[in-house]
């Protein structure tokens, strides 16, 4: 993970990497939700354009966050999972998601849920 950094900060430096709209939806979708191809990633109810996810997957992978590997013989299809690194940010989406639950009104835990995120 190299990039320039605008300042020493933690907090500056990781959302110059995850801090858009997306990536992080991008993520919790492979946690939470077991997604791994681009199709499904597309099916997500916050409706991401296919320029854009395309975009946010190869920068994950970019990063480390994100390996591919193809999932049939056609070379374009490809299954993405999280590597270690890109787990590792799984105390950081538990956060977020109690914060949420607990300060923002009418926000909810999505019907379609995994072990992990029953919990809340």
């Amino acid at each position: 993970m190299t990039q320039a950094q605008r300042s020493p900060c933690p907090i500056a430096c990781t959302l110059d990497l995850i801090g858009d709209r997306w990536t992080l939806l991008i993520i919790r979708d492979m946690m939470f939700f077991g997604k791994q191809r681009y199709e499904e990633f597309l099916e997500s109810a916050e409706g991401i354009s296919t320029n854009i996810l395309a975009n946010r997957l190869k920068s994950l992978e970019d990063l480390g966050l994100v390996e591919k590997q193809p999932y049939s013989n056609h070379s374009r299809r490809m299954n993405y999972q999280l590597t270690e690194l890109g787990q590792s940010l799984h105390p950081v989406l538990e956060a977020m998601i109690v914060w949420g639950l607990q300060h923002i009104p009418e926000t909810r835990v999505p019907h379609q849920r995994s072990e992990p995120y029953k919990r809340y």
